[in-house]
């Protein structure tokens, strides 16, 4: 099989800890294999950026993992190609899962060619997103508390809501009401 990265890495991403399995030009045609194991604090994944950087690997992978991918990500986008891809494409021989044959099958998928990368937007547009969705949390908060605040007046028989038309702008007013009866 044709290899189309001959420098490229395998990364194995977990809550603690990142596989990695780096895949270089060996004697023979045959890949040289080096497998090492990091973890996922900011230093940690530093020294990883480092040991990437250090091979001069240009082209990495790992699963689509729950929400730990992305500081992994987010640290090494500017180093190399990263390649995201769907852990359900890329699934091995069932029986044999540990980090270390799961990083080193997904190099070795990688250096053919075989993973399809998953769409991952621009570092702007996804931070854009982050707000957004911070945003709709604030405001369904914000609701929340409204609405809580409505229950409590009406429970302690306070009508508010029929003389005034937002009762958030009026919390001051029923926080003195409240304590005053």
């Amino acid at each position: 099989m044709d290899v189309l990265y001959s420098r490229c890495a395998g990364l194995d991403v977990h809550k603690k800890t990142v596989a990695v399995c780096l895949l270089t030009p060996g004697e023979a045609g045959e890949p040289r294999r080096r497998i090492r194991e990091f973890g996922t604090a900011t230093f940690e994944l530093r020294a990883l950026a480092e040991f990437l950087r250090k091979h001069r690997i240009t082209h990495a992978a790992m699963e689509s993992t729950g929400v730990y991918w992305k500081p992994v990500f987010n640290l090494l986008e500017s180093q190399c190609e990263i390649i995201l891809v769907n852990a359900r494409h890329v699934r091995n021989v069932p029986g044999r899962k540990s980090d270390v044959a799961d990083c080193q099958w997904l190099a070795s998928l990688l250096r053919h060619g075989l993973l399809e990368a998953s769409f991952v937007p621009p570092r702007h547009v996804r931070e854009l997103r982050d707000l957004c969705r911070m945003r709709t949390s604030l405001v369904r908060d914000a609701v929340r508390c409204g609405n809580r605040l409505r229950k409590v007046l009406e429970d302690a028989n306070i009508k508010l809501d029929s003389v005034a038309s937002n009762t958030l702008e009026l919390r001051v007013t029923a926080f003195v009401a409240l304590n005053f009866f």
